[in-house]
């Protein structure tokens, strides 16, 4: 959403739902009728949701004075919310409703008008059709006063009244004056222009229609995330199962999740195990195996087993009310590029209105003098009448100039990109949240990646098992499995897991003991097993010279490595490390050939990060930093390449670095805080999402200058030529439609572009 900020004492928050707000145009004049009130702070507008998030002083200003001053800018309110009571799938219904109206208002008008244009032209090429003046005054009269055209007149009369100018101003200008000249034919011979103001309020209505049909399409992203929720849920109650809507859920509540049902909130298995599809989450279609403690998202998939899932977040709390919440800041906000077009806009239509009345004029005072311009026109337009009367001509060309510049393509330039873009992004597992980081991520020149969780998984893994003579791998594992099977600590846990997934039985452990800052021993299967460092084994009695050499092998590389002794005899030794995640190689790779600067950026010890670094491609490490030293890396860089650099994270010591950088990245499985922080979101933690997120920028930002160069190019062409006298209103008001449309069309062309790693 777009901000602006003036702080009250005592702030509350309302959101109203305004659906005609079609463009940044529009949006810029209800902030600007919003912002005169007495008590208003922030005023946040989203074109995407059409909905305006209004910070107020409670005791200087209600929301019936903002529904009042909206209203009087020309702009219907559909709903007024509270923060607690707003919700996404409202804003979905307002939309198909003002849809419908848009369609009813089209029909309504259209039918007229297509009765007009049919006895139009056997009156203007065949026969005079007697009473022919009556019949169009009274066809096109519902087209332009009643329901077609009504609430045009009503919304440019309010923007007026309110000192402003919207869109409808110039619909109104175009179609009123021909129609009200036209009846001057009752009493004067004159050419009728009544046709004209009925056709100019048709395709007006049917671009609107149209508009708001294809801005549909560009924002579908948020319906979908939407209709991906589960409506109900089935909760177990006192023993019994009981079937509740979704949103009278409890953090507590044991939910039954079925074969092929939805997870209906955020929650933790407490039994069962299952593989979920969360391709909502993540854009991966593998579905992931799943069982008691582990984490599941609401919306996602149970695919086979039977689960019982303790509710943890509900409600605006869950993972898909966030990823709603991301996808809406991200397409109701503004790219720096675009403050300029907007200023340019706010002065447009006051400026449109000028040079129309000065086109008038000038044919007016000057139309003997300017007729060889349409002598010339005649020649290659055949709607050009180098015949007409000065005064014919100069009512032309003033009410083309009107319906040609309807800046709604230029209000869409900008909007439709963003949706289009960042609802990519979001079936991708990338949030992106501002159109400022939109813009930023494109130039960014270096990328600074923590170690621990981003490079790496962040959890510890078995890497290596080595076997002295007389022992055998197997053997070994099996055996450290067994009584590191009885610790609690991480590493104990991934030597059992390590066993577990090479399928070896573990058998139990008796006579547990846990030796501090040494190891642990127990007695497996009648004999006695040590399992720790060299101390632990000399203590024991047992040499460990055998094992030095292999010992200081994998030290170097950064892993803790555990000795092993079976019974008073050493038997090998076991590794754990933190692993590189699968796809971190292949994205480092990636960004390097975008021409990007990689740097790693850790707390861990050089020797480690070396190693971590040297596996991946990495050429530049910093170990050895702390959170505040992070943020120091940050700035050095920022310095050294310019304010082209982007922070990759995902703990709560990442923060800091996250908002010093230009643009932060969060790891979407790291810490709230993180994500809280950063301006990115990477909802799967893969690195190749962070190539996704930059080659996404690039796309959306192209589109974003196309869009703003070809509808800058569009008015500035046409404004000309309208005002010569060589542009008829009504294939001027087709132009401006399809000058929408192109906009829109051309957002929508983003869909193609080849996002993704390799591509």
């Amino acid at each position: 959403m777009t901000d602006q900020a003036k702080p009250t004492a005592h702030s509350a928050t309302v959101t109203l739902t305004v659906p005609g707000m079609g463009s940044d145009h529009c949006a810029g004049i209800v902030k600007t009728s919003l912002s005169r009130l007495d008590g208003i702070g922030a005023v946040r507008t989203s074109i995407a949701s059409h909905r305006v998030e209004v910070s107020h002083d409670p005791g200087k200003v209600d929301a019936a004075a903002m529904r009042v001053a909206v209203e009087r800018a020309g702009y219907e309110v559909d709903a007024i919310e509270t923060a607690e009571s707003r919700s996404p799938a409202g804003a979905a219904e307002s939309e198909d409703r003002y849809l419908s109206q848009a369609w009813n208002r089209l029909v309504f008008a259209a039918v007229p008008a297509t009765l007009i244009m049919l006895i139009m032209v056997p009156h203007m090429f065949w026969a005079k059709i007697p009473g022919y003046l009556l019949i169009v005054a009274v066809l096109a009269f519902p087209v332009v006063f009643l329901r077609g055209g009504w609430a045009t007149h009503v919304s440019a009369w309010r923007s007026l009244t309110n000192r402003t100018a919207n869109m409808d101003v110039l619909i109104s200008m175009g179609s009123l004056p021909p129609y009200l000249i036209g009846l001057i034919g009752f009493v004067y011979p004159m050419t009728s222009f009544i046709e004209m103001a009925a056709t100019i309020m048709t395709f007006h209505l049917l671009g609107r229609y149209l508009e708001t049909r294809a801005k549909g399409r560009a924002s579908q992203a948020i319906k979908r995330l939407i209709t991906m929720g589960a409506k109900t849920a089935s909760v177990l109650r006192d023993g019994q199962e009981v079937e509740l809507p979704v949103a009278e859920l409890q953090p507590g509540d044991v939910m039954v999740v079925r074969p092929g049902a939805k997870v209906p909130t955020d929650g933790e298995i407490v039994e069962g195990n299952s593989h979920l599809d969360e391709s909502i989450a993540t854009g991966e279609s593998v579905p992931v195996e799943k069982g008691p403690g582990d984490a599941v998202i609401g919306a996602t998939i149970n695919k086979e087993g039977l689960l019982r899932v303790r509710a943890t977040r509900v409600g605006a709390d869950t993972f898909l009310a966030q990823v709603i919440r991301l996808v809406e800041e991200a397409q109701g906000s503004k790219v720096p590029i675009q403050e300029f077009a907007d200023w340019l806009t706010g002065k447009f239509v006051p400026a449109v209105l000028i040079i129309s009345l000065a086109s008038f004029a000038m044919w007016l005072v000057l139309g003997e003098s300017l007729r060889p311009v349409l002598g010339w026109g005649a020649g290659f337009l055949p709607w050009v009448n180098p015949d007409l009367a000065p005064l014919m001509v100069g009512v032309l060309s003033g009410v083309a100039v009107l319906v040609i510049a309807c800046p709604c393509a230029l209000g869409l330039a900008t909007p439709t990109a963003l949706m289009v873009g960042s609802g990519m992004g979001a079936e991708r597992g990338v949030l992106i949240r501002s159109g400022e980081a939109i813009q930023t991520l494109k130039d960014i020149k270096v990328v600074v990646l923590d170690k621990t969780g981003t490079v790496t998984k962040g959890k510890p893994a078995l890497t290596d098992v080595h076997a002295l003579e007389g022992f055998d791998e197997a053997q070994v594992l099996r055996s450290a499995a067994s009584v590191e099977a009885g610790s609690e600590h991480p590493l104990a846990q991934a030597i059992v897991a390590g066993a577990r997934e090479r399928g070896l039985d573990i058998p139990e452990v008796a006579k547990f003991r846990s030796i501090t800052a040494r190891g642990v021993q127990g007695e497996v299967e009648g004999g006695m097993v040590c399992v720790g460092s060299r101390r632990l084994l000399t203590e024991a009695g047992i040499p460990p010279e055998a094992l030095e050499s292999r010992l200081v092998i994998l030290e170097t590389e950064g892993k803790t490595a555990m000795l092993v002794a079976i019974g008073d005899r050493p038997a090998g030794l076991v590794a754990v490390a933190d692993t590189i995640k699968e796809d971190s190689k292949a994205a480092i790779a990636a960004m390097q050939a975008l021409g990007i600067h990689v740097v790693m950026v850790t707390g861990d010890n050089e020797r480690t990060a070396r190693h971590v670094a040297a596996q991946v491609g990495l050429d530049e490490v910093k170990a050895g930093v702390l959170p505040e030293g992070k943020v120091e890396a940050i700035r050095a860089l920022q310095a050294q390449h310019g304010e082209k650099v982007a922070m990759v994270g995902d703990g709560i010591n990442d923060a800091p670095a996250l908002k010093q950088a230009n643009v932060g990245i969060a790891i979407g499985a790291g810490a709230d805080v993180a994500i809280e922080a950063a301006d990115v979101t990477l909802v799967t933690g893969e690195l190749t999402k962070v190539v996704e997120a930059i080659q996404l920028s690039k796309a959306t930002f192209r589109k974003i200058v196309e869009n703003l160069f070809w509808a800058w190019f569009y008015n500035l062409a046409a404004i000309p030529v309208a005002a010569l006298g060589l542009l008829h209103p009504m294939i001027g008001v087709i132009a401006m439609t399809a000058s929408s449309l192109s906009v829109i069309g051309n957002s929508l062309l983003l869909r193609r572009a080849r996002i993704g790693v390799g591509k």
